[in-house]
């Protein structure tokens, strides 16, 4: 929404600083509380303004929940498409992903459950919105996990199926984790990952797996 350079806000804060303000604290509130429980008070009790205001300058609910939508989207979105970029998927790819989800994230990480909201009102426009972002995303993630599994001999259709599903709850897992460990930052998580995924594959090359053998 186009709005005056020169007009101000409440308490001598001006436009487009508060509306920034109110961005952050939206997102804050709906990534932690989902749409349906999220509160508009609360949203401006956070910022020191009144709802009027949050409505002067968004709207409706939906409609601020969609700024705050857009540049979450954006930025999960350009985060995933750098990691993988052009060269095709490798072994390093999935960490790749990671570490930039991780990093989009970083600073905002409630974010994350902005995009992926179960609470949104089916049919508005938030949720064609965000079912778009998400659409993308995993249109990236089933061409890296076939092209990962091509690369591995295997070029089983329902294998890079099963595998994308596997993929979007591994990350989905992960980041929910990262949420309740403050401290983690982007690159210790990326290693943790990295320890996890190393130990995941040790055990399936191992002799035995599956018997309940292993080897000395």
């Amino acid at each position: 929404m186009a709005t005056p350079r020169s007009k101000a806000g409440t308490k001598g804060v001006p436009r487009r600083d508060r509306q920034q303000q109110i961005l952050e604290a939206a997102t804050r509130e709906f990534g932690t509380r989902g749409y349906a429980a999220a509160s508009l008070a609360a949203i401006a009790a956070q910022v020191g303004v009144t709802k009027t205001l949050l409505h002067q300058y968004f709207g409706t609910k939906e409609a601020l929940y969609t700024a705050c939508l857009a540049p979450v989207g954006e930025r999960i979105l350009d985060a995933v498409t750098t990691a993988m970029g052009s060269g095709g998927t490798t072994g390093e790819t999935p960490l790749r992903v990671l570490n930039g989800i991780f990093t989009a994230l970083e600073g905002q990480r409630e974010a994350w459950f902005v995009l992926y909201d179960t609470t949104l009102p089916a049919g508005g426009e938030a949720a064609a919105r965000a079912a778009g972002y998400r659409g993308a995303i995993d249109r990236l993630a089933a061409d890296g996990t076939a092209d990962l599994l091509r690369r591995s001999g295997s070029a089983d259709p329902l294998d890079a199926d099963a595998l994308a599903y596997v993929w979007r709850d591994v990350v989905a897992t992960l980041v929910r984790w990262w949420t309740r460990h403050p401290e983690q930052s982007p690159e210790a998580m990326t290693q943790r990952c990295a320890r996890l995924f190393a130990a995941a594959a040790a055990l399936t090359a191992a002799p035995g797996t599956g018997s309940g053998s292993g080897s000395g």
